[in-house]
């Protein structure tokens, strides 16, 4: 069964639903951001070296430090915010409000 299905929870909180569609939300609004970086450099880099205004070997340098940019853009992934508190955090923090 957890080979067919969309998501899977390794606990039995189903609590933490909420904070999964929050963080896969991040993770595609990272991935977009990742993707119009890199094209938009690789343009960018085409359109320079078509005019003989940059190098190959600029090129190829703009290519890996675009390629390191967006990987550290992902790390932030593994950073978790502030407002996406884990579920029964997020439970302590209604009780000392209320």
């Amino acid at each position: 069964a957890i080979e067919t299905a969309d998501i899977a929870l390794m606990a039995d909180d189903i609590g933490k639903v909420p904070w999964l569609i929050g963080h896969s939300r991040r993770t595609m609004s990272i991935i977009h951001q990742n993707i119009g970086i890199a094209l938009a450099t690789k343009a960018l880099f085409v359109g320079l070296t078509a005019f003989g205004m940059a190098t190959m070997w600029g090129a190829i340098a703009a290519d890996v430090g675009v390629s390191l940019l967006v990987v550290a853009n992902a790390l932030r992934l593994l950073r978790p915010k502030k407002d996406w508190l884990d579920p029964s955090e997020g439970r302590k923090a209604k009780e000392k409000a209320a």
